[in-house]
């Protein structure tokens, strides 16, 4: 059996927001600034859970 949970792929915007206590406004500012990366898909808005992580480590 697997002890380790599941690390998300990628955030919605409401996911990324509350995970990294960034406003949803600031969110959308970093994908248009480039800093943070986004995908759409359908009409969602998901952020790879890589990218959120260098934004927080500081390398974007």
């Amino acid at each position: 059996m697997n002890t380790h949970e599941l690390q998300p792929l990628a955030y919605s915007i409401a996911d990324a927001a509350r995970v990294s206590s960034i406003g949803r406004t600031r969110l959308y500012a970093l994908i248009s600034e480039g800093r943070l990366k986004a995908r759409k898909i359908g009409k969602r808005t998901l952020i790879p859970a890589e990218s959120l992580r260098a934004l927080i480590a500081g390398e974007a």
